[in-house]
């Protein structure tokens, strides 16, 4: 029941955004250890990677979905760590992973429509097929800024050019973003029944997400809320206390 009125009676009010945070609270955000061999890696900055990539996230969920005019929805990071030197080197990401793990739960606006529902004129009024149209883009679009937000922590840390050029939609999975591409991509099959323009579209939306991290102000939001998921002591940052972090300027 909660499925069917998040998916067939979504419209943009508080009620219905109400109703939705309830329902998306199962859903994550979570970043992917990668499958690479073993390698030295230093524990602390991939603990601060993984807070920029969650931040990068909840940005988008907050301040796109809000710069949108799209209703609020609930999110909330949880936090698990194993006490470990912070200048200590493990030899494989997978033992990383193992003693840190910051995941984001919520935060989509819709899911489970039948494929090509929006594109059908029969169903929807051209007002409501905007509606969706707006809120999948932004869910894919809020998908793909945590991976691209923790690739441009990582160019600006190792004092390298940070550019749509090199860093692609594909190096995505380089910063943990296998998941979230897979997402993305499952988006696309529900949404878009032609998949002649799968490409085109996440081309596009690779570029919105770009823009939004590339915005000094929207830049300062997620450095704020990653340095704050590294210090935070407890196991959850509550959608309010998240907010309140990127809210700061």
């Amino acid at each position: 029941m909660r499925q069917e009125l998040t998916a067939i009676s979504f419209q943009f009010n508080a009620a219905t955004a109400l109703a939705a945070s309830f329902y998306l609270t199962g859903e994550i955000m979570k970043r992917n250890c990668q499958p690479d061999p073993p390698y030295s890696i230093n524990e602390q900055d991939f603990i601060v990677q993984t807070a920029f990539h969650e931040a990068g996230h909840a940005a988008g969920i907050y301040l796109y979905n809000k710069q949108k005019q799209l209703p609020p929805v609930f999110f909330q990071i949880t936090i698990t760590s194993l006490e470990c030197d912070k200048d200590s080197y493990l030899n494989s990401r997978s033992l990383v992973c193992d003693n840190y793990a910051a995941v984001l739960e919520g935060g989509h606006l819709i899911q489970g429509l039948p494929i090509a529902l929006l594109e059908s004129g029969n169903y929807y009024s051209a007002k409501d097929q905007d509606a969706y149209q707006t809120a999948f883009e932004a869910d894919m679009i809020n998908l793909l800024i945590g991976p691209l937000a923790e690739a441009k922590h990582v160019a600006l840390r190792d004092d390298e050019p940070f550019n749509a050029q090199l860093v692609n939609i594909n190096a995505l999975y380089n910063y943990g973003g296998t998941s979230d591409l897979n997402k993305v991509y499952e988006y696309l099959e529900n949404y878009i029944a032609d998949r002649t323009r799968h490409q085109e579209k996440i081309a596009q939306l690779f570029n919105h997400a770009f823009e939004f991290i590339n915005s000094p102000r929207y830049w300062r939001s997620i450095v704020r809320l990653a340095d704050y998921i590294v210090n935070h002591k407890e196991k959850i940052i509550s959608c309010e206390e998240a907010i309140a972090e990127l809210d700061k300027d």
